[in-house]
């Protein structure tokens, strides 16, 4: 059977998908204020120029993949767009519903989703984002592909994930860090240090820049280009459908 990385391991597949949910139910409640800690705030100002990048416009539809507590969902909705939430997780969903019933933000679909299966019929949507979450998908190029499945002819595909920096010194630094004391953070603040050890070991996991944007290539997708942050510590990739 083939193996699928959950971390550092090698798993079967569905051993995957069960233990990644396992993860996000533990860690929903403090989901967003870990991302506050891990990231220094600096997740804010990175979804904001996502975000930018998208250019959501009023009455396009959009579906937000990952989207669970609604970060970029609710940014989206701000210009306008009609956005369709969706996540594998159901504890992801219910955080971000609360979330946006506090703000008074409506018009936000929410429905429980695979990305490897969408249900969605071809050539829905306008736009595909997901930020931070193709990393614990147990099939990338299966989400991938779906991806372009679902959006209309001219759709936009966004993608905002860790990635690899190519700064010298500054990936030492980065790696101490989140291998070190990022765990720490988790078990304090989450109460959870081997979910955020899972977290962090999955960053190391995922593909290079380029690989990556092969592997969207081979969706089918055009176009497609790569935005490094921070050296790459974080990426906007992105493409289109023609």
């Amino acid at each position: 059977m083939d193996k699928v990385s959950f971390g550092f391991e090698d798993v079967a597949p569905d051993e995957k998908t069960r233990r990644v949910g396992s993860v996000f139910s533990r860690v929903a409640a403090r989901y967003d204020i870990m991302n506050d800690f891990m990231s220094a705030g600096l997740h804010r100002p990175w979804k904001d120029m996502f975000v930018r990048r998208v250019r959501p416009r009023a009455g396009e539809s959009i579906l937000d993949m990952a989207g669970g507590t609604g970060d970029i969902a609710f940014r989206m909705a701000r210009h306008g767009a009609r956005v369709t939430v969706s996540d594998i997780n159901e504890e992801m969903l219910g955080v971000g519903k609360d979330r946006a019933a506090k703000q008074g933000l409506e018009g936000l679909s929410w429905i429980r989703q695979n990305a490897e299966e969408l249900t969605f019929g071809d050539r829905h949507f306008d736009a595909y984002t997901i930020a931070f979450g193709i990393r614990n998908v147990t099939h990338i190029q299966k989400a991938l592909d779906e991806a372009h499945r679902v959006l209309k002819v001219g759709g936009r595909f966004f993608c905002l994930e860790f990635s690899t920096t190519t700064w010298p010194g500054f990936d030492k630094i980065y790696d101490a860090y989140s291998m070190r004391v990022v765990p720490k953070i988790g078990k304090i603040v989450a109460q959870d240090e081997d979910s955020y050890r899972y977290l962090v070991e999955s960053i190391r996991r995922f593909p290079p820049m380029a690989e990556f944007k092969a592997m969207i290539d081979k969706a089918g997708f055009v176009q497609t280009k790569v935005e490094p942050i921070l050296g790459g510590l974080v990426a906007i990739h992105s493409g289109w459908k023609v």
